[in-house]
């Protein structure tokens, strides 16, 4: 169990602070809620639940996740519906490493050719669920985050 000012990451969203842990009665049972804010939205999650939340990455990892970002072979040869079912897979576990195969992947296919909309759209999101992360854990600005990840891109 979490406790209040520890760092933590949900998949699909991102990483934040453990701010309370209150109890709330939703449809007539009460239950006690971890309260944090991701990506500027207040959310609340049941303590109890099978969500995936866990501790941020260690700065090891993190800077790991970060010098291995553009290694690494690429499926560029999937159809848009497999691509976007092995991206949403990867999402969704959590893992850091698998959050920065979507972001290599999606970067490699958009240099090869346009993003379509959907690709766009997950990699935009894989982007800033990674930026959350390494700046909780670096304790360095959004912005800062953003400079280092595009450095790390564009090398």
């Amino acid at each position: 169990m979490f406790q209040v000012g520890d760092k933590v990451f949900y998949p699909m969203h991102g990483a934040s602070v453990i701010e309370a842990i209150e109890e709330k009665e939703i449809l007539g049972i009460k239950r006690p809620y971890y309260v944090m804010t991701i990506r500027g939205m207040q959310v609340m999650f049941p303590i109890e639940s099978k969500l995936g939340i866990r501790p941020v990455v260690d700065l090891d990892i993190l800077e790991d996740v970060i010098t291995t970002l553009n290694q690494g072979e690429s499926d560029l040869n999937l159809n848009p519906n497999q691509r976007y079912r092995n991206n949403m897979s990867k999402m969704k576990s959590g893992d850091i490493y698998q959050g920065a195969q979507v972001i290599r992947d999606l970067i490699r296919l958009g240099k090869k050719k346009t993003l379509a909309v959907g690709d766009k759209a997950m990699l935009d999101n894989a982007q800033q669920i990674l930026l959350s992360e390494l700046a909780l854990v670096k304790g360095i600005a959004q912005e800062q985050a953003i400079d280092l990840l595009n450095e790390v891109i564009d090398s």
